[in-house]
Order: structure tokens, then C-alpha cells, then sequence
């Protein structure tokens, strides 16, 4: 797809979840998950979305999947505006949209044993037949790299590694087009993470397959992404093609996070000299103008007054940042 005819577009995202007290469980207050995203996702290509806990990236992706429905924004499919669709075009969509979760073991049902997981979803949607269902499940099990006879086992007898290999192949069973990956690797071995990370690539050339891929550091979403979308609190801050980003981040908080990114060969280690001031702030009253502004070790009085807005380096780039220091001082 074109640049302008993007597989995936959301505009102006914001989902606030109520906060409620007292004797009658009044609401008292909203917490600010996510506030005023936006961003396109490209056929066949991976935006990874990087942040600290509690930033809103998982919230994002519960969203694009309609395990939730956002407070206010769009959220378009080919097209088709996700948030008011009716039940009946949703079904027609829902098998394009899948999620690998970090945590595999909680997301493979315990009490069903690998090929009826893998199975019963392409029977459900008419994706294959009884008879073609074992040859199905012994190709998608082939394609992650598990051996045929993993079927006839349960999500338990397998090491992590291993329950996130089958947890992807349920997600590749009724044939994707976009998947959102929540922390995929977060929870495995780091000879393991090399291994998944891998997987999804190899997936995706083969397959043609896009991701949304959330992460809490760079290291690993940067191996995966075409571009990188950074959030804080609620936010995104800066967003730029992956080499791009790592090259020239501008944003504190993305130079933070590219410091703390581990590398190779630590002796060859640059750093920008970044030191974040305080801890991260409650999203249930986020601060008035740029939300970084209470760590952020450059910030002024004007910085109260930005409206985090994203606007690009300059004419013609794509890429975008929050922070008015990058655009006065040409960082």
C-alpha cells in the first residue's frame, strides 16, 4: 500500500479509564492511558512502539485488536473506521487483526492440548476443513519451528521459549495481515529473545505480514522496526524511521533510552548525557504542557505551554518530535 493508503491509521487516540471512590462509587477522576495518538502502519512493514511501564503502549494495542474501545479517535482497517463498525463488519475483519501477548502460558488455554488450539480457530472461521485440519496444524507448527509432534501435547509440557513459538503460530492460524506483538520477548532468556525476534522477521518476509511491536527497550524493537514511535505518559513524543532514530534521537527521553540500550561492545558505548530528574509522573494528572517537562533536565517556564503536538525536524521530514528545544536549538 501507498504512504497515503497506509493498512493501518490512527488519529487523535485517547482512552481514559474512570477512577472511581466513595460509598456510591462516584468518578472521581480519569486516568489518562493514552492521549491524542496518532500514527499509519504500512503493509508488510513494523512500527515498534517503545516506552517505560504504564506509558500506554499495551492500551494502544488493545485497541487496534477491539479488545477495547477507545474513549475518542479513529481507528481505520483498509479503511473501515474500527471504533463504530458494526458487529457484522467487525467479524469480517477480526481474523486480519491478532495479538501475540507476553505472557504465552496465559494466553494458550491449559486445558486443550495444541492442536485443538491451533485447530478449532480455522474450523471456527472456515479457514480449513476437518480433514485438512491435522496437515494445517503440522505447517503452521513447522513454520515457527516446533516439531509436528507438539500437537498432541499441552501448553505446560513446553518451555517458554517454546509456548511463545505455539503463541504465535495461533496468532498466524487465521492468517493475519497486521499483529500486535505486546512485549513479546520481554518475559524469555536473552538467547531466546534472538531466536523470536528472528522468527518475526523471517515471518514477516515470508508472509507479508505487518506489526505493531511493543517493547520497553530499544535494543530489541529497533532489530524489528521500520520505524519507531517513543511514548510518555500517554504520549508520543518522537517518531522516525529506526535507523533514523538511533542516529540522531532528539527528544531527552529518546536519548535516555537510546543510552540505556545495551550494545555489543559497551567500550564503544557514545552517550548523550542525558540525567532524567525525578520519577515518572501519575497519568491521573498529567502537567500542563509538554508531560516530560518535570524530568526533563533542559526544561524552562515555556515548556508549561506546548501542547505536545508532534511537528516534523523540518520541511519534508518524517521525523516528528514533541520537544520546541530541538526545533529553536536544530538538535
Amino acid at each position: 500500500m501507498s504512504q497515503h493508503n497506509p493498512l493501518l491509521q490512527v488519529e487523535h487516540l485517547s482512552v481514559h479509564y474512570p477512577i472511581k471512590g466513595g460509598f456510591f462509587s462516584k468518578v472521581t477522576g480519569h486516568l489518562h492511558a493514552v492521549d491524542d495518538v496518532s500514527f499509519s502502519i504500512e503493509a508488510g512493514t513494523t512500527l515498534g512502539l517503545v516506552g517505560e511501564s504504564g506509558c500506554g503502549k499495551s492500551t494502544i494495542g488493545r485497541q487496534i485488536v477491539r479488545l477495547e474501545k477507545p474513549t475518542s479517535g479513529s481507528i481505520r482497517y483498509q479503511g473501515l473506521e474500527l471504533t463504530s463498525a458494526s458487529k457484522e463488519e467487525l467479524t469480517r475483519v477480526r481474523t486480519d487483526l491478532q495479538m501475540v501477548f507476553q505472557d504465552s502460558y496465559s494466553s494458550l488455554n491449559p486445558q486443550k492440548h495444541i492442536f485443538q488450539i491451533l485447530a478449532d480457530p480455522m474450523l471456527y472461521h472456515g479457514i480449513t476443513t476437518r480433514p485438512q485440519a491435522e496437515a494445517e496444524v503440522d505447517r503452521l507448527l513447522d513454520m515457527v519451528g516446533m516439531p509436528k509432534s507438539a500437537k498432541n501435547r499441552y501448553p505446560h509440557e513446553f518451555s517458554g521459549g517454546q509456548r511463545q513459538r505455539i503463541a504465535i503460530a495461533k496468532a498466524l492460524c487465521l492468517r493475519p495481515k497486521l499483529i500486535v506483538c505486546d512485549e513479546p520477548v520481554s518475559a524469555l532468556d536473552v538467547s531466546i529473545q534472538a531466536q523470536i525476534l528472528n522468527l518475526f522477521r523471517t515471518l514477516q518476509q515470508e508472509l507479508g505480514l505487518a506489526y505493531l511491536f511493543i517493547g520497553h527497550g530499544l535494543g530489541a524493537v529497533n532489530y524489528v522496526s521500520h520505524r519507531i514511535a517513543v511514548m510518555y505518559l500517554g504520549q508520543i513524543i518522537e517518531i522516525a524511521d529506526a535507523k533514523e532514530l538511533f542516529r540522531n534521537p532528539v527528544h531527552p527521553y529518546t536519548r535516555a533510552l537510546c543510552d540505556a540500550a545495551p550494545i555489543p561492545d559497551p567500550a564503544a558505548r557514545g552517550t548523550t548525557g542525558i540525567t532524567l530528574r525525578n520519577e515518572a509522573i501519575s497519568p491521573v494528572d498529567p502537567p500542563a504542557g509538554c508531560r516530560f517537562l518535570p524530568r526533563c533536565p533542559f526544561a524552562t517556564d515555556a515548556c508549561r505551554h506546548y501542547t505536545g503536538a508532534l511537528f516534523p525536524l523540518h520541511a519534508g521530514s518524517n521525523h516528528l518530535t514533541t520537544c520546541r528545544r530541538a526545533e529553536k536549538e536544530g538538535i
